[in-house]
């Protein structure tokens, strides 16, 4: 009855706004979605769907009718709290939050929240993976269904990814075990500054919101003095990619363990891990510290990451071709996450296809790692006179331009690497719909050659 004939308004015609307009009008709220872009083709079908369980739309503005006498706003992610419409709601006293509190607040299961500027996916995947031998943990936020999706099926635990947007309309969510895989800059313009976006994240951890169990990536020395202060806000400190005298995962001997109360454990042998790369590894140590404060046993915990498979397009193996490994790395849509890639690749002839629509980033570290990790770049898209010239002042020169993805595999394969590396650091929009249309072209082209 909490919901019953109260007026809700979802900020937003997105995924995560639908899932909870069709929550609240199941719960008997009077639910109106209110978006600002004007509508599209494909928009149809949903409003259809949407007015005939008789909840109202608007498309291209946000009117008076549709705000007034609201009891409360649910927000969509992409929205800043610096828009128009947060402004007029606050004005108006109306109370605003995500999709994610709204989740919270309906549920009493315990939430596991991943965030982080890369890797959030993969990660909260993997944790899914591995919990849901014993539980039921599915995988929900940025990954997978939004979160009120389920809150009227049977959950154990939401393994909950979580952007900075998210955080930073979320004002009573509390995981109890909340994970923080690295931070660099990104969404800049969005929170209006480097610092916002870190203090956003930072919110998950501080009072009122501060888990039972933070989890932090130790290798990471922003995180690892910031976690320092989460111990005086009675979260338990747990630190992965650093050995230290208790709670933590780290690798040794070519092995991840796992530390607590002094006693140390071997997990599972680097050999043995279906994930390459250094970031990988951080991601398993991760899970494997979530695994144990849940009480999984070290057996299980080893086989169930054993059979894991990485999502799509987040350094995705895609085929062997002619003694050459492709990898789609398409979600790579900054140069921090494309270095990430990049240094997986130790000790090998790699050509990299980079390029997109250019955030205009800085692209030193990007251009460092290429002269040491990289042989040749092939560069398509409107980024591609930026990103060369800097490559050039960093006496990179092996550069080869290409109008199409398609021309840019060719071409690759005329090269003979080892690796074969899609890792843009950039948007997609210039060429295509998203990052995930790129890595399905990418991944199509490729294994279409024989």
């Amino acid at each position: 009855m909490k919901w019953y004939n109260k007026k809700v308004l979802i900020l937003g015609l997105s995924k995560s706004g639908i899932s909870a307009a069709k929550y609240l009008n199941n719960h008997g709220a009077d639910v109106f979605i209110t978006e600002l872009r004007e509508q599209k083709d494909d928009d149809i079908a949903k409003i259809e769907e949407l007015n005939a369980l008789g909840i109202k739309v608007e498309m291209g503005g946000h009117t008076e009718k549709f705000i007034e006498d609201a009891y409360c706003a649910v927000t969509s992610p992409g929205i800043p709290p610096h828009s128009e419409i947060f402004k007029k709601l606050q004005e108006k006293n109306i109370q605003i939050i995500s999709e994610i509190e709204l989740a919270y607040e309906d549920t009493h299961k315990p939430f596991i929240a991943v965030t982080g500027t890369n890797g959030k996916t993969t990660t909260t995947a993997l944790i899914s993976h591995i919990l849901s031998q014993e539980y039921i943990a599915p995988a929900c936020g940025n990954i997978g269904n939004p979160p009120c999706d389920l809150i009227d099926e049977k959950v154990d635990y939401f393994v909950c990814e979580l952007s900075s947007y998210q955080i930073a309309t979320s004002n009573a969510f509390q995981a109890q075990i909340a994970c923080w895989l690295n931070f660099t800059p990104d969404h800049i313009d969005w929170h209006q500054g480097l610092e916002n976006y870190f203090d956003a994240k930072a919110k998950l951890f501080l009072p009122p919101l501060n888990p039972a169990f933070a989890v932090f990536n130790g290798a990471d020395e922003k995180l690892l003095e910031f976690s320092r202060g989460v111990n005086a806000c009675s979260s338990e400190v747990f630190l992965f990619d650093k050995e230290v005298d208790d709670n933590c995962s780290y690798i040794k001997d070519n092995s991840i363990y796992y530390k607590r109360k002094g006693k140390a454990e071997n997990i599972i042998d680097l050999k043995d891990c279906p994930l390459v790369g250094q970031h990988n590894y951080q991601n398993i140590m991760c899970a494997v510290i979530v695994a144990k404060i849940i009480g999984l046993e070290n057996t299980e915990i080893k086989s169930t990451i054993m059979t894991f498979k990485a999502p799509e397009h987040r350094l995705e193996f895609v085929r062997e071709y002619k003694g050459i490994k492709f990898y789609n790395d398409s979600k790579a849509t900054n140069p921090e996450a494309a270095v990430v890639a990049i240094k997986s690749f130790e000790n090998k002839n790699v050509v990299l296809i980079a390029g997109g629509r250019d955030k205009n980033t800085d692209l030193t570290e990007f251009c460092d790692k290429i002269k040491k990790y990289i042989k040749t770049v092939i560069l398509i898209g409107e980024a591609s006179e930026r990103f060369a010239k800097c490559l050039k002042e960093n006496s990179f020169d092996n550069i080869i331009f290409e109008g199409t993805l398609e021309n840019a595999v060719d071409k690759s394969i005329e090269l003979k690497p080892d690796v074969v590396l899609l890792s843009p650091a950039c948007a997609s929009f210039d060429m295509f719909k998203n990052y995930e249309n790129r890595g399905d072209i990418f991944k199509e082209y490729v294994l279409s050659k024989n």
